[in-house]
C-alpha cells in the first residue's frame, strides 16, 4: 500500500501539553530535570555511564531464558538475549502495562520505535550491540483502563472480579470479547489469522502477562524484541536494598518532593511521591504499604508487619514487593543495560521527577526520548481530504477554524470586514480629535461609542459568515465527518483506536509502514495518508 508521508511539529498539533514542548524545545524550566538532549542525545556518554554500572547480566539472560521456555522463538530474539551476556550489549527500552489486545495503537509505535532506534545505533557504533526491549508493566492493577478497548466506535470492556494485578489474573471470560472483536474488525486478508492468534494468547495461557508476552512475541519477535516481564523473584532481588531504604527511611518522597517543588512552579505535576512508594503483590492484592506506629500494614487487608517480619518477608519473597511509579523507573534501570527510555508525554512527565533520585541510589539515568505518534489517514478519508482542497497538516486545526477558513477561502463574497473596521477607527480618530478640543471629556465617551460599533461590526461579521456556511452546508458535513473519523471523540486517534482494523487488512505490511515512517529521535508528529 502506497502512503504519502507528512510531519508537523508537535507544538503545532494542540494535543501536546507545554511541559511536552518545552522539554523537546530544552527550555530553562524544564532542562535541569533531565540528563541528555533529546533530540542530539550523546548516546556515547549514555554508554559510557552505563559501562560504571554494576550489572548482573548472567541473571538477566537466565531469567529471560526462563522466560521464554515453551515459547516459539525467532532466531532475532534468541540471538538478542545471548548477546546480553556481552559487556558490549545495551538496551533501549519501552514500558506499558498489558492491556487486553495490546490496548491503544500507541503500544504498537512505542514498540516499533525501540526496533529502529536499536537498528539505527547498531548502524552508527558498529562496535556495540542494541537490543529493542518491551518492560512490562504487568503489577499495574488499572483494570478499569487495561481491560477495554474501543473498536468500530464502540468500547469493548472485559467484565471481570478479578482484583490485584493485571498481568495476574486468569483470563477467563475473554472467549466472548474475542468474539465482539471479530464482529468489530469485519473481513480482512489477516482476520482469520489475527482471531487465531488472540485465541492462543488470550484462551490457552495461564494468566494476562503470558498471554500478552506471547501475542507480543508472535507479533513482533520478528524484529528481535525482547519481552521483559518484571514480576519475577530474581529481579526483585536485585532491589532489595533500595526497597530496605524505601520501607524505613522513606527515602523517596523527600527527594522526589524537593524536585516537584521545583517543576510546579511552572508546570503541572504527574505523579506525587507517598512516603512509602511500594505496594505489596499476592493473589488478588496490590495494595499500598504504609508505616503506622512500629508496624507496617497493607491497605485494605489484615496483614501487617513488625521491622523483624518484613525484614523476612521482604529477603524470602521480594516478588511480593511492587515499585509504584516512583521506583518502577529505578528497577527496570538496575535490571537492563538501558541506555534510552521512550515513552509518552505523561510518562516522560514523571521521570523528570527523578533524576535526583537516580543520582541517589548510583543508577545512571536514561535518555529520555519521546514517543513517535502518527495520525493515518485512510485512503477514503485522502479523497474527501482532495476534493475539499485540504492539506493533511490542516485536520490538526479546531473544526470551527477549519470549516470557516474553508468558507473564507472558497466563498465569493466579502465576510472579511477589515475595510469596515479601518473606516470605523478612522472615523473614532477624529472624532476623538474633535472631543479633546471641545471638552476633554467627551474623549471617554467617544471611546465608549468606538467600543460600541467595534462590537456591531463583529456581531455582522459573524452573521455574514453564519449565512455564507450555509452555501457550504456539504463541505462543512464533510469537514465534520472527517474529524470525528480520524479523531474519535476529538482525540488523538492513536489514544483511542486500537492496532487491529489496520492489521486484519494489511497484516505485518502495517508494521512494516510503521517503521518505514519511523523517526526514533524526533520533535514531529508524523501523518500517513494512503493513496
Amino acid at each position: 500500500m502506497s502512503s504519502n508521508v507528512h510531519y508537523i511539529p508537535y507544538g503545532k498539533t494542540g494535543y501536546f501539553n507545554q511541559l511536552v514542548i518545552d522539554f523537546l524545545g530544552e527550555h530553562p524550566n524544564i532542562r535541569p530535570f533531565y540528563s541528555y538532549s533529546p533530540l542530539k542525545p550523546d548516546f556515547e556518554a549514555a554508554i559510557r555511564a552505563k559501562q560504571q554500572q554494576p550489572m548482573n547480566r548472567e541473571l538477566l539472560v537466565s531469567a529471560l531464558q526462563q522466560q521464554y521456555a515453551g515459547l516459539e522463538q525467532d532466531t532475532a530474539v534468541q540471538n538478542n538475549i545471548s548477546s546480553l551476556l556481552q559487556p558490549g550489549t545495551f538496551t533501549v527500552c519501552t514500558a506499558h502495562q498489558p492491556n487486553i489486545f495490546t490496548g491503544y495503537l500507541y503500544f504498537v509505535y512505542k514498540i516499533l520505535q525501540t526496533v529502529k532506534l536499536a537498528g539505527e545505533l547498531k548502524q552508527q557504533y558498529p562496535q556495540y550491540n542494541f537490543v529493542p526491549v518491551y518492560y512490562m508493566g504487568s503489577e499495574d492493577n488499572d483494570l478499569d483502563e487495561l481491560g477495554s478497548i474501543y473498536l468500530d466506535g464502540k468500547t469493548i470492556t472485559w467484565q471481570t472480579g478479578q482484583k490485584g494485578a493485571v498481568g495476574r489474573m486468569r483470563p477467563e471470560g475473554l472467549e466472548a470479547l474475542i468474539e465482539q472483536v471479530q464482529y468489530g474488525i469485519g473481513y480482512g486478508e489477516y482476520a482469520e489469522e489475527l482471531i487465531a492468534l488472540l485465541k492462543q494468547a488470550y484462551l490457552e495461557q495461564e494468566n494476562i502477562q503470558d498471554a500478552t508476552l506471547f501475542l507480543v512475541n508472535q507479533l513482533f519477535g520478528k524484529y528481535g524484541l525482547i519481552v521483559l516481564v518484571p514480576d519475577n523473584p530474581a529481579f526483585k532481588k536485585q532491589l532489595i536494598p533500595i526497597m530496605e531504604e524505601e520501607l524505613w527511611h522513606h527515602t523517596s518522597q523527600g527527594i522526589v518532593a524537593k524536585t516537584i517543588a521545583q517543576i510546579s512552579q511552572h508546570y503541572k505535576v504527574q505523579a506525587n511521591p507517598r512516603e512509602i512508594n511500594l505496594f505489596y503483590l499476592a493473589a488478588g492484592i496490590r495494595e499500598r504499604i504504609v508505616k503506622t506506629g512500629d508496624k507496617w500494614e497493607v491497605l485494605n487487608t489484615n496483614l501487617s508487619f513488625t521491622a523483624a517480619e518484613l525484614k523476612k518477608e521482604l529477603h524470602e519473597h521480594p516478588e511480593r514487593f511492587s515499585p509504584n511509579v516512583i521506583l518502577r523507573g529505578i528497577l527496570q534501570e538496575t535490571i537492563l543495560p538501558n541506555l534510552a527510555f521512550i515513552g509518552g508525554g505523561g510518562e516522560i512527565a514523571y521521570w523528570l521527577e527523578l533524576k535526583q533520585l537516580f543520582a541517589h541510589h548510583q543508577v545512571p539515568f536514561p535518555i529520555l526520548l519521546l514517543r513517535n505518534s502518527f495520525l493515518f489517514v485512510d485512503s477514503a478519508s485522502s479523497e474527501r481530504l482532495q476534493k475539499l482542497g485540504l492539506t493533511a497538516t490542516s485536520l490538526f486545526e479546531d473544526t470551527e477554524t477549519l470549516v470557516n477558513n474553508f468558507v473564507q477561502e472558497h466563498t465569493n463574497a466579502a465576510l472579511c470586514l477589515k475595510e469596515e473596521y479601518a473606516a470605523i477607527e478612522k472615523l473614532f480618530d477624529e472624532l476623538e480629535a474633535k472631543a479633546k478640543s471641545i471638552d476633554i471629556t467627551l474623549v471617554a465617551s467617544n471611546a465608549s461609542e468606538r467600543k460600541k460599533a467595534v462590537k456591531s461590526i463583529g456581531k455582522l461579521e459573524h452573521k455574514f459568515l453564519k449565512a455564507e456556511k450555509k452555501k457550504f452546508a456539504w463541505q462543512t458535513e464533510q469537514i465534520w465527518q472527517l474529524k470525528q473519523r480520524l479523531f474519535p471523540a476529538d482525540s488523538l486517534q492513536e489514544r483511542k483506536e486500537n492496532f487491529m482494523p489496520w492489521y486484519v487488512k494489511e497484516g505485518p505490511a502495517f508494521f512494516d509502514r510503521i517503521l518505514a515512517a519511523t523517526i526514533p529521535v524526533t520533535d514531529q508528529f508524523c501523518i500517513v495518508v494512503e493513496e
